[in-house]
């Protein structure tokens, strides 16, 4: 039986167990609840055991890991099984190895080479507030390794912390959820109030609106909505945490969020960075919004920023607790996408993390404060909440034949972009009957596991692990050839999980080419892609929306990175920007997913001195498309647009 220091002020909780539907602390194997209940039994337990309202168990490790083990990995900071406990010993220490690839961050063809990225470290130690698994250990009588590793101990530990918290506030052990807010900001671990509250403000909005889901180990967890629970906000003054100044900062309320300024400062030969002052959206609109990794810790990515003759972007995002930091004005253009065009119209989100350690960095926490903060900007700017106009990094096209090579790949396959679109109040949903001719790419996440190869060493296969990709072949037959993207050159397209040549996906949206049994084909890179799309799992769900198709007349068109003006549009005293094809083509018969028709437009600045900057628009029209894992632009006088429903 596990030892507990409140075990003798809880002699009569064990009577609550069956009513709980929980199991006993001991069980024989005849006993045993089914497999895939274990875990919603150890949350009643743990719950009746400490005195925790389960819904407040429930919550808490939700946003702590969506009731995940992540397979017994830990997290950057050392956290284990579904409450997160935290363990400095075990603590990830990561270097970084991310750049911003060889284009000119200001658009002209030099492909000047950028500053790479600093290799940065996340240090094994962590603050006391950070490490809870020894704490959760002392409570519970239970050894670090039975926290570490059995889900039942560590939902354990994760309660006897919480009623802990709950009795060093001074509160009662109540039944009432409402009870509960200022042990939860305290379990957070924040050191600020601000982002204390924003982490039990989203646990109460879980426990009204109620979650159900199969776990990464195929356990189904329910935590029934509360609608009407109105937390006792009141209780966080007792927590005595320090006040943080969202002084100077572009985001919502509902976030911690502080300013971080990077530098623009000239440092001689007429160099300078590391962004460029404007007026948007005065002077032009802000259509995308860039979600990236860092490829790199907290404490060296905010060194990176704050260097001048590196490169910028609008925020950062804490993989801990969802903390942000701003950087850039939204007004101003920072420097971030690899593509000029884009950066000008864009704002660029850096999260905190590694695409190929999905489980060590991408929290729930995170994608909450960086949906609210998306939210906040795509109001704020009229941008539609697409996969059109919120790009991965992996999205954005390169700029010239030359820099498709270059490109980045995150924030990767392992991005929950399922999730993240939920959280924006968009959920990719069928908008059309079963045959349309349109399709968006869905697959079920946690289901969802594609053999990828290179996440630690190369051409060694990954963990198996949830993905919002879907592999793409050249037929109906998953031993057929993988579809080869001529933009990377002669090198054969491979399982790799920087390799964007074979895969789509999850909000992504394409043009149906055929079917065949259990297979869908789409248009992609000018060809007849195929991807397993089974009716009683499908990869994807039908879709209504905006087709492009060559004009009568023309066999093909070409497909451009970035949209800019035709010549005649630039004045004397801006240097003309070619309009570079790049190595693919739209051709006839073939239909693609239009998203917005935009004026071909540059922005000119490529001085410190603003007073030489200058906004060129000239008469072409384009349509943004969906053309092969990347987004291209093509031109609307050489197209059709047409409605598929």
């Amino acid at each position: 039986m596990r030892r507990s220091p409140l075990l003798p002020a809880l002699a009569g909780a064990a009577l609550l167990l069956p009513l709980l539907g929980a199991a006993p602390s001991v069980a024989g194997p005849s006993d045993a609840p089914p497999a895939a209940d274990r875990l919603q039994r150890a949350f009643a337990t743990a719950a009746a055991e400490y005195r925790v309202p389960q819904s407040v168990l429930l919550g808490v490790s939700y946003l702590q890991s969506r009731w995940d083990g992540h397979g017994g990995a830990p997290s950057v900071t050392g956290g284990y099984g579904p409450l997160h406990l935290t363990d400095a010993r075990t603590a990830v220490a990561r270097t970084s190895h991310h750049d911003e690839g060889t284009e000119d961050p200001r658009g002209d063809d030099a492909r000047a080479p950028l500053h790479p990225k600093a290799r940065t470290a996340r240090a094994a130690a962590l603050p006391d507030r950070l490490t809870t698994l020894p704490r959760a250990a002392e409570l519970t009588g239970l050894s670090a390794e039975a926290l570490r590793t059995d889900p039942a101990a560590n939902v354990s530990g994760g309660a006897a912390l919480l009623a802990a918290a709950q009795r060093e506030l001074g509160e009662p052990l109540s039944a009432d959820p409402a009870d509960w807010y200022g042990a939860v900001a305290r379990f957070s671990g924040a050191e600020d109030s601000a982002t204390a509250a924003a982490y039990a403000n989203d646990v109460y909005e879980v426990i009204r609106a109620g979650e159900r889901r199969t776990t990464d180990s195929g356990q189904r967890v329910t935590l029934a909505a509360r609608p009407d629970v109105a937390p006792d906000t009141g209780q966080l003054a007792g927590a005595r945490l320090r006040t943080a100044s969202a002084a100077g900062t572009e985001c919502p309320k509902t976030v911690s969020c502080e300013w971080i300024p990077a530098p623009y400062e000239e440092f001689g030969d007429g160099d300078y960075g590391n962004h460029d002052l404007a007026d948007r959206p005065a002077s032009q609109r802000v259509r995308y919004i860039v979600v990236h990794d860092t490829e790199g810790a907290w404490d060296g990515v905010l060194n990176m920023v704050q260097d001048p003759t590196y490169v910028s972007w609008n925020y950062t995002l804490r993989s801990t607790d969802g903390h942000i930091a701003q950087h850039v004005r939204a007004k101003d253009v920072a420097w971030h996408a690899g593509n000029w065009y884009v950066n000008a119209k864009s704002v660029g989100l850096e999260h905190e993390g590694f695409l190929a350690e999905p489980d060590a960095w991408y929290t729930e926490a995170m994608y909450r404060s960086s949906a609210r903060l998306v939210k906040y900007l795509a109001k704020k700017y009229d941008i539609p909440l697409d996969r059109q106009h919120i790009l991965g990094h992996d999205t954005v096209p390169g700029t010239t034949a030359a820099t498709i090579p270059g490109m980045h790949t995150d924030p990767g396959p392992y991005w929950d972009w399922a999730n993240y679109f939920r959280l924006l109040g968009r959920p990719f949903e069928p908008t059309a009957g079963r045959k349309s001719g349109l399709v968006t790419i869905r697959p079920a996440y946690a289901a969802n596991r594609p053999e990828y190869t290179g996440c630690a060493k190369a051409g060694e296969t990954c963990a198996p692990h949830g993905s919002s990709a879907v592999r793409l072949y050249s037929d109906h037959d998953v031993d057929a050839p993988l579809i080869k993207d001529v933009g990377l050159g002669s090198a054969a397209p491979t399982n790799g999980v920087n390799d964007l040549s074979s895969r789509v996906s999850t909000g992504q949206q394409f043009a149906v080419a055929d079917r065949w049994g259990d297979w869908t084909a789409i248009w992609y890179l000018g060809q007849k892609a195929w991807f397993h799309d089974p009716a009683k799992s499908p990869a994807a769900v039908p879709a209504s929306g905006r087709v492009i198709t060559p004009r009568k007349g023309l066999d093909s068109v070409p497909v451009y990175g970035r949209a800019y003006p035709e010549k005649a549009a630039y004045p004397a005293d801006v240097p003309a920007q070619a309009v570079s094809p790049l190595p693919y083509t739209l051709r006839a018969g073939q239909k693609y997913v239009a998203g917005e028709k935009v004026p071909g437009e540059y922005y000119y600045a490529v001085g410190f001195d603003t007073a030489s900057h200058r906004v060129v628009r000239g008469d072409d029209q384009y349509y943004e498309i969906q053309y092969g894992h990347r987004v291209g632009y093509v031109r609307a006088a050489d197209v059709t647009l047409s409605t598929v429903r």
